[in-house]
């Protein structure tokens, strides 16, 4: 069985990893994340994860998985807030509004273990939209900290916030991995998978992105 490297330090990427059951270790990669001139959304953040994940295949051997995401409203990128103004910023301008979420995801091996012949990326979009939460909500929120690392400002699965009102896709997807998307290409080149996929998916997300959730968080796009 081939060694997954998971090139990001997302302690949410790795608790699903950990939860699917698959054996992984971490090397997070570190690149230059600025947009090129004219580049759209969904062409930034899947080069953002073909960088890192051949900035991770430099260093090892074994199969590499990189993702990036990115929170995408009214056609501008919003990254990670520079301080607590910005942060207040996005979450008042998404308040009660749909947004996209993209992440993409990187599949490659080290030449010296041609696990992949050719590296493999792939883009996953869920639509989101925000509840209607209070500027008191706003605040108590920021005082965590917790906006301050976090693409748009937040956290889905925050669990006193939870600024979201429904998803339109893969709820994974918004957290940073596609699992619906991922488990398919590990299972090709040989990885152990949970024999029930909506039955891992439910555990961790409480629904799967092919039924209804039973907090009608999450329906099928």
């Amino acid at each position: 069985m081939p060694i997954l490297i998971l090139a990001s330090a997302s302690p949410r990427r790795q608790e699903f990893l950990r939860l699917l059951g698959i054996p992984f270790r971490v090397h997070p990669a570190h690149v230059d994340e600025t947009p090129l001139p004219g580049e759209r959304p969904e062409e930034l953040v899947v080069r953002l994860s073909r960088l890192k994940a051949e900035a991770v295949a430099r260093e090892e051997t074994g199969l590499i998985l990189a993702a990036d995401t990115i929170v995408v409203f009214e056609g501008r990128v919003l990254g990670k807030p520079r301080d607590e103004d910005e942060a207040r910023a996005m979450l008042c301008a998404l308040r009660g509004r749909w947004h996209h979420v993209h992440t993409a995801i990187t599949l490659i091996s080290n030449p010296q273990s041609p696990i992949l012949q050719s590296p493999i990326s792939l883009l996953d979009t869920a639509h989101v939209l925000m509840r209607d939460y209070s500027d008191a909500e706003i605040d108590a929120y920021i005082a965590t900290g917790d906006p301050l690392d976090k693409a748009g400002g937040y956290a889905i699965q925050h669990p006193t916030f939870r600024p979201v009102a429904r998803v339109e896709g893969c709820m994974a997807t918004v957290m940073g991995l596609p699992i619906a998307r991922l488990l398919p290409l590990l299972e090709d080149l040989g990885f152990p998978l949970p024999e029930d996929r909506t039955r891992a998916c439910t555990r961790i997300f409480g629904g799967c992105c092919q039924v209804q959730s039973a907090r009608g968080q999450v329906q099928s796009a």
